[in-house]
């Protein structure tokens, strides 16, 4: 996929770690000058450390002033990326208030300022994607606020699509992904997990950072996607 975005900017929101650098790194081998940027600008600085054409700097999407001193510091970009999650599991009864703030606060309330104060500054031809879940999807006891966050950060994807258009604004919708995110599950409780999704979805597989990668490079260079959710789960929501 090399020079699919030569010489065009990439911004990611993120970890330094699983999705966001699997991004990270496939625009900048698609020719981008990328920017990885999150709340621990160390973190993502010892993360990126000697790799080439990507700087880091830093952002908290709970914070819209933060967010605006970005896009200032930023100038113009080509490309806006954001995975930023925080997740509020649990069944109803149990439910967090703050746990469900901040769910919604990062992956719905901060993308919307991203596109606020980052929209302006994206240049023509140039994408927005953001990220909903599969839970949006296939609904189950225990993943209420998880699964209404994702479904509002679809409808903010569409939304977007028509205030900044001719930007583009896709979401994309991962399904169970083999990523840091199962770490507390134990080795073996997160090998049970994986062996059971991958059984039962129709790919017979659970997904990488690799597969999101791939579909958050199509959708930054597919110039008549817009408006929609990718789903990248391997069939999850039919099972």
């Amino acid at each position: 996929m090399t020079g699919l975005l030569e010489d065009e900017t990439v911004l990611v929101v993120g970890r330094g770690g699983g999705i966001a650098r699997a991004i990270a790194f496939a625009a900048r081998d698609a020719g981008a000058r990328v920017i990885a940027a999150g709340r621990d600008r160390q973190a993502l600085a010892d993360a990126y450390a000697g790799e080439p054409d990507i700087t880091t700097d830093t952002v908290d999407l709970t914070d819209e002033a933060a967010i605006a001193a970005l896009g200032e510091r930023l100038g113009t970009v080509d490309h806006v990326v954001s995975t930023a999650s925080a997740r509020a599991r649990g069944r109803l009864a149990g439910l967090d208030r703050d746990a469900v703030r901040r769910s919604f606060d990062t992956k719905v309330i901060g993308p919307l300022m991203l596109a606020k104060h980052l929209g302006p500054r994206i240049g023509e031809g140039g994408s927005f994607t953001l990220f909903s879940g599969v839970a949006a999807a296939k609904i189950a006891v225990g993943t209420l606020a998880v699964a209404i966050t994702n479904g509002a950060a679809e409808v903010l994807a569409r939304s977007l699509a028509l205030e900044l258009a001719p930007i583009r604004v896709n979401a994309i919708s991962p399904g169970v992904i083999d990523t840091g995110a199962w770490d507390a599950l134990g080795e073996q409780g997160k090998a049970d997990y994986f062996a059971d999704i991958g059984a039962r979805n129709p790919a017979r597989r659970i997904g990488t950072a690799d597969d999101i990668a791939n579909a958050v490079l199509f959708a930054m260079t597919s110039t008549l996607l817009t408006g929609v959710t990718l789903h990248i789960d391997g069939g999850e929501p039919l099972t």
